[in-house]
């Protein structure tokens, strides 16, 4: 029965799994605001401390992340540290992305920030047309995971492009624009909480907006105190937030306080 897919169930014959992303808890938001961080400093640190360059840096970042979503999507549940692996390497592909449009393509910002959310939105209608849930408590086929996957890499680029032009025109500096987008997550939480504004959408918007948030506080630290910033450096910045994340993720991994029990999805 076709009518099965309205409910969130995953059609007949589908590689079926466990859910293959964490629950919403602190500590999602918490590693995934470092996470986009590390993407942001870690991104400029192989780009011109390595003196890559953007290209060379885009296609080695790409191939590592090639190599971590096949694992991912092999993985049958889900996994904090390869989860999390996957994420810190999009966040790097996708504020890539974003760079090499603008930087070596002369792509200005608004075309790209309006070129992401058209892409976004696409990638949600066709996912609902396939699946009929948005539902990431669902994501326990290969499909769903696909579209789950594609969603996020289109935040972040859409976050980077959104966010760098916020930066321009306001021209705020590092910690004012950091306050800004933590106060527009603040709102979506209130919307959510106290004005009946759906998960769904008020968890996409909040993870859009977590992007710029997270550069926003990498470049605060990484930056001269010239520039504004604090001057702990691209390297000391990602290897502080690194070595959160992995304490985070280890203790997730033995605690398992964001994993949705498998009779829950039942």
């Amino acid at each position: 029965m076709t009518s099965n897919t309205h409910l969130g169930v995953p059609r007949p014959g589908a590689r079926q799994m466990l859910n293959k992303v964490p629950e919403i808890t602190i500590y999602f938001w918490i590693i995934k605001v470092l996470c986009t961080t590390v993407g942001e400093t870690a991104a400029d640190y192989l780009n011109e401390n390595l003196h890559l360059g953007l290209t060379n840096t885009s296609y080695v970042m790409s191939v590592l992340l090639i190599v971590a979503l096949v694992f991912q999507f092999r993985s049958r549940k889900y996994a904090p540290g390869l989860y999390w692996l996957v994420v810190v390497l999009i966040s790097i592909v996708g504020t890539l992305i974003t760079d090499n449009l603008t930087d070596n393509f002369e792509v200005a910002l608004e075309t790209t920030t309006i070129v992401f959310t058209v892409a976004l939105a696409a990638t949600f209608a066709v996912w609902y047309a396939s699946e009929r849930t948005l539902s990431i408590h669902t994501i326990y086929t290969s499909r769903r995971e696909a579209f789950y996957w594609l969603a996020i890499l289109f935040t972040f680029a859409l976050g980077t492009a959104a966010g760098d032009l916020v930066a321009e025109r306001l021209n705020l500096g590092y910690w004012i624009s950091a306050l800004m987008f933590g106060a527009a997550i603040a709102l979506v939480a209130l919307a959510h909480f106290r004005l009946s504004l759906k998960p769904v959408p008020a968890f996409w918007m909040a993870y859009i907006l977590t992007r710029p948030l997270g550069a926003s506080l990498g470049d605060y630290l990484s930056q001269s105190r010239q520039d504004g910033g604090l001057g702990l450096g691209t390297v000391g910045t990602s290897s502080l937030f690194l070595v959160t994340i992995l304490g985070l993720v280890i203790y997730l991994t033995f605690t398992r306080r964001d994993e949705r029990q498998a009779e829950e999805l039942a």
